[in-house]
């Protein structure tokens, strides 16, 4: 057995605690993805596999990618349970360092944020990389707001600016900061701001 990066472990002792997740999809990737014809999906940093299950379900083979191997036992029998499992292949991966080669129609990166530093510029930049032709890329990240004030969170701006040299020539579906409200797992809902940015590719 290799042993723990300090990323994994920290996520690890995250997810050990049990569901992490309230079994729903991420609203704002429904309603982003609901309209594309599904193809090949790439879900990175997947957890527990709420995104990718729904995913499945709408038709896309779905790749999803976490670090922690705990969510992803957890995400595979969520899958099996829905009885989309033929349809996702989990994959164990610090996508820091290496992401499932491509190309793929739809990639998605959900809140990527990490206590444990991460190189989340250039994980966007390899994930645009990833993109076909004709696809795809998706980024939802938490935006600063009284329930995420953190000084350390991304803007809209900074987003842009890491995916522009990646992303040249592509086209701007959607780039806006969106309020929603949303609970996770038992808890009561709360007022949350994210960042949303989807691009296609020409």
């Amino acid at each position: 057995m290799r042993p723990m990066s300090t990323l994994e472990a920290w996520w690890e002792s995250f997810y050990a605690e049990g569901r992490r997740w309230s079994g729903r999809p991420n609203a704002s990737l429904v309603t982003e993805v609901a309209g594309l014809a599904p193809g090949r999906a790439l879900d990175l940093g997947c957890g527990q596999g709420g995104d990718a299950i729904w995913l499945a379900q709408q038709g896309w083979t779905v790749t999803g990618v976490d670090v922690s191997p705990t969510a992803l036992d957890a995400a595979a029998a969520h899958a099996q349970d829905a009885g989309v499992a033929a349809a996702i292949t989990w994959e164990r991966r610090d996508v820091g360092t290496s992401l499932p080669d491509g190309p793929f129609d739809l990639v998605t990166c959900s809140y990527l944020h990490s206590p444990v530093e991460i190189p989340w510029g250039g994980i966007l930049r390899d994930a645009a990389a990833r993109v076909a032709p004709g696809g795809t890329l998706l980024v939802i990240a938490h935006a600063r707001s009284p329930e995420h004030h953190h000084a350390d969170l991304p803007t809209l701006e900074d987003v842009r600016d890491e995916l522009r040299s990646a992303t040249a020539g592509w086209r701007v579906v959607t780039s806006e900061l969106r309020a929603f409200d949303h609970a996770f797992a038992d808890e009561a809902p709360k007022r949350r701001v994210d960042i949303v940015i989807r691009l296609a590719r020409g």
